[in-house]
């Protein structure tokens, strides 16, 4: 007995170790990460400037490109492609413009200047000023230092969003979002292409009143479309092949979903009396902490589904769903539904429930100003 309290007490302290490491090791990776953005940063806006006045041609650039490889070889990522693409970083984010609407959806803090630990003093020149290090002089901007928002997510991934993000409101969504999901690269292209900014800040009328006096910020933690097309379906295909396709491809379907859902099984069985049936997928979501079962259609919403459904929740929550747990969740996903019969469907239901498609919605841009607010201020309330 002794023995096994001290194997206990001795796995704990092994476990705050490994805290303690991963704790610093975290902080090493953002450190790495902030200084890359200031290095793209500082050389963007001096190119930037050099640019504007004329005194550099485009010609320059190349040069300039070819100079750093035969003086430097061991300095890499420079290319003419590189440096434009640093200058693009510097002159969008440094704009009145992408300033003015990070503070209008967040606060002032985010557009505040971050302070590069390079920087030793206030630049005086007009255009640019050299800057004294124990190993370098260092040529900095005068004006547009980096606001800390950038910190938020990758240079490559500020690349993505600046090529492929028209808006303002779209491009500030994503740094956003690629920090709450911690997206890698590959998964913010597929997050951009699968219109994620539209999917998730589009108006939704698919949600019953049950979900929404449960979850108020469900509109903006639930997408109304979800993208499969990783699991190259036919135009015709069962309901089987398609649960199988999700679950052989979950890691693919978590990312459409939402990182903070967790997959527990499929056809999760329920015994109700003498009865067994079975929920197509089960999750648990660790924001909302609330399992979270997805019924799956392979033909058009009909209200029956969400009877179901409905009868899916109440076993969870009566012989499943634990104490400390919130209320069951269910998404019926079905390729198409009709608005009209889905609002009949859901307007007298008080189950935490709501109808999503997997294929292609366009949803005009203006419908989000509001829902972009509501994320915004989720993003600041999650500490």
């Amino acid at each position: 007995m002794e023995n096994n309290k001290v194997a206990i007490s001795m796995e704990q302290q092994f476990g705050e170790v490994i805290d303690i490491i991963l704790q610093h090791k975290g902080r090493a990776s953002r450190a790495v990460n902030n200084e890359l953005l200031f290095t793209a940063w500082y050389v963007g806006g001096y190119v930037s400037a050099k640019l504007k006045s004329e005194e550099w041609g485009s010609k320059v650039v190349t040069q300039l490109s070819e100079y750093i490889r035969s003086q430097r070889p061991d300095i890499k990522g420079y290319s003419r492609r590189s440096i434009y693409n640093m200058v693009m970083f510097y002159d969008e984010y440094s704009s009145e413009t992408f300033c003015a609407t990070v503070e209008k959806y967040l606060n002032l803090e985010f557009v505040r200047p971050t302070t590069a630990q390079i920087e030793a003093s206030q630049p005086t020149q007009e255009t640019a000023v050299i800057v004294q290090t124990a190993s370098a002089q260092l040529v900095q901007p005068t004006s547009g230092q980096m606001p800390q928002i950038l910190e938020l997510t990758t240079l490559s991934n500020h690349i993505e969003i600046l090529c492929r993000c028209k808006s303002t409101e779209e491009r500030m969504f994503y740094i956003l979002y690629a920090n709450k999901e911690h997206l890698s690269f590959k998964e913010m292209q597929r997050c951009i292409s699968n219109q994620t900014y539209t999917a998730l800040l589009s108006s939704k009328d698919n949600m019953s009143k049950g979900l929404l006096n449960a979850y108020p910020n469900a509109p903006i933690m639930f997408k109304d479309t979800l993208f499969v097309d990783f699991l190259n379906l036919p135009k015709k295909h069962s309901e089987s092949k398609l649960r199988k396709g999700l679950v052989e491809h979950m890691k693919q379907f978590i990312l459409e979903l939402g990182k903070d859902f967790i997959f527990m099984d499929q056809e999760y069985r329920l015994n109700i009396g003498a009865s067994t049936f079975k929920a197509d997928l089960l999750f648990f979501h660790r924001g909302l902490q609330a399992l979270v079962a997805v019924e799956l259609k392979k033909t058009k919403f009909h209200p029956r589904d969400l009877g179901q459904l409905e009868f899916y929740l109440e076993a969870l929550d009566r012989d499943v769903k634990r104490s400390n747990e919130n209320p069951s969740i269910g998404i019926i996903l079905c390729p198409e539904a009709d608005k009209v019969v889905v609002e009949y469907a859901i307007s007298r239901s008080m189950s935490p429930t709501m109808i999503a498609e997997y294929k292609r919605i366009l949803i005009p841009q203006e419908r989000m100003q509001q829902q972009l607010n509501e994320f915004c201020n989720l993003f600041l309330d999650k500490d």
